[in-house]
């Protein structure tokens, strides 16, 4: 498996039927995070990019992936393959019972 960085351009107006796919997006997403094909999901503040970084075997799982997208018909991208990926670890509080 690698992990590759999908770089989305968001529509430049976004029409009402975008606007109500946003919701069934999220939802989609929930689920490919919690199924561990979406490692990370980023929208840039001014609405005008998505960075996704997905996990994968080829670019063409990654375009299948995209492609499952509610959004896919509103959106353009570039998939890049990453050569590393760094992230912090989220650690939970060990209780020490002494």
């Amino acid at each position: 498996m690698s992990l590759y960085m999908a770089d989305i351009n968001l529509p430049d107006n976004f029409s009402q039927d975008f606007l109500e796919l946003i919701p069934y997006q999220r939802s989609h997403i929930d689920q490919l995070l919690t199924d561990g094909k979406v490692v990370s999901y980023s929208l840039a503040a001014n609405r005008a990019k998505l960075w996704v970084i997905i996990e994968a075997d080829n670019r063409r799982e990654v375009q299948h992936i995209l492609s499952s997208f509610p959004i896919y018909d509103y959106i353009r991208f570039t998939i890049m393959e990453l050569a590393f990926y760094n992230q912090v670890e989220q650690n939970s509080f060990q209780f020490s019972l002494n």
